[in-house]
């Protein structure tokens, strides 16, 4: 067995060659799947007959393009054939999933080298969002999602050498699964009105409260909690803790039965006199709501980003589900109409992934993201749920059906335009911005 590395800065991505075959010849005289990669490469670097201008926006160097043939390969070969059975028993086995993608290097890719990271660029992130947006189902890049970018920013950006090398470190390896626990019963989109809170009794926080939604809880080691820590209301008073699931007090209450992302684990649970150290708050106490509102950032760039994978595979197949299937003499594609519309919504994404490949430029310069992320955010959670009606519609009775991917795909990506900030709160967030208020 031997090993190719990718490099980019500081990133080295260890392949084992036997495990996971990467081609990176051009495509010619190559194999269908990688010509495809290869064209894919060429497209996305602004380059080749199929060119659409991206490369204007974003420079992906030969280390990306490696990357993205890499991560495609993991996902075909790895995850794919794993689906039906984790759909089935609506569970993933996280912590061998992530050790595996930790010794590959995909998770951390922005993080620190001394606790595991990969010390890249943004590029290689947007390339890791839309390779997995590439799955057969949306339950496993959502539970990355919540790893990479939605439970460690805040520890990665705001917490002490020791935080990162007792929780950071082994969640960038695959060997500790971590989660997010913001929302409750009575306040999901509403952050301020959340209402868990931490009381401290010496060295330590005593919790109390309950959070729902929560991914990946039932495999999590540790989660990263909102709660509050003083009597001051709305925004202010609240701190992120780190609590080790472990923790006397801390209990999942039950697993909830979603209608789709079945293979997700996601749970209500529960803190009763749970016990912490103080020293496991992240940050500065009283400032864990900002640092959750970078932390929801990057979130919704995570969810742009796996939402133009996931459209790109659906258009595709559709496409050719239609060239196949006959009806009244003729390919159902020779109709104009069902021509126009997939024409239509493959324009609309390669708006949406400019748009994410301009974000993600801002993003490496150390912009202010905020309104980029929550207009593609919003934009993708709508474009996907045209994308997958219009996809189950084309298939007939077909689509409605389980054994065909396209009930799974619509009801799995349904989520976009829920999760994370429904669609009226990223309205309310862009009337706000834009000073569209009384």
């Amino acid at each position: 067995m031997h090993q190719s590395e990718t490099r980019k800065g500081n990133i080295t991505l260890m392949v084992q060659a036997e495990q996971i075959p990467v081609e990176t010849e051009s495509c010619v005289g190559v194999g269908d799947h990688d010509a495809e990669i290869d064209r894919a490469l060429l497209v996305a670097d602004g380059h080749g007959p199929n060119h659409r201008g991206y490369g204007h926006i974003m420079q992906f160097s030969a280390e990306h393009h490696e990357f993205r043939s890499v991560v495609r390969d993991f996902v075909e070969n790895e995850i794919n054939p794993r689906i039906p059975e984790w759909e089935d028993a609506e569970m993933m086995p996280l912590h061998d999933i992530f050790s595996k993608m930790g010794s590959l290097g995909f998770l951390g890719l922005e993080y620190e080298t001394e606790f595991g990271g990969q010390g890249a660029d943004h590029a290689f992130t947007v390339i890791l969002g839309e390779e997995f947006g590439r799955c057969d189902h949306g339950s496993l890049p959502m539970a990355l999602g919540v790893q990479v970018d939605m439970a460690t920013p805040s520890l990665a950006r705001f917490g002490t050498p020791e935080q990162k090398r007792r929780y950071l470190a082994p969640a960038l390896a695959g060997t500790q699964v971590c989660s997010i626990a913001v929302s409750e019963p009575d306040a999901g989109s509403d952050v301020a009105g959340i209402r868990t809170r931490a009381v401290r009794d010496g060295d330590e926080w005593v919790i109390n409260g309950s959070k729902m939604w929560i991914t990946n809880s039932l495999q999590a080691d540790w989660l990263c909690l909102l709660a509050r820590t003083s009597d001051e209301g709305g925004y202010h008073g609240m701190s992120q803790i780190i609590v080790p699931t472990d923790a006397p007090g801390f209990s999942v209450s039950r697993k909830l039965d979603k209608l789709g992302m079945r293979a997700s684990d996601t749970g209500l649970l529960s803190f009763d006199d749970c016990r912490v150290p103080v020293a496991n708050t992240i940050g500065e106490i009283g400032r864990g709501f900002q640092q959750q509102m970078a932390q929801f950032v990057v979130e919704r760039m995570w969810a742009s980003y796996t939402t133009v994978g996931a459209c790109e595979v659906a258009l595709t197949r559709t496409a050719d589900y239609l060239r196949q299937r006959q009806a009244f003499g003729q390919p159902l594609l020779a109709n104009q109409h069902l021509q126009y519309t997939l024409a239509e919504l493959s324009a609309d994404l390669d708006l949406l992934r400019t748009y994410n490949y301009a974000i993600a430029e801002a993003y490496d310069r150390g912009e202010d993201t905020t309104r980029q992320a929550t207009i593609a955010k919003l934009t993708a959670g709508r474009l996907v749920r045209r994308v997958a009606d219009m996809c189950l519609q084309y298939h007939g009775g077909m689509g409605y059906v389980e054994e065909n991917w396209t009930a799974r795909f619509f009801r799995d990506n349904r989520l976009t335009s829920v999760g994370g900030g429904a669609d009226e709160v990223m309205l309310q967030v862009l009337a706000r911005t834009d000073g569209f208020t009384a």
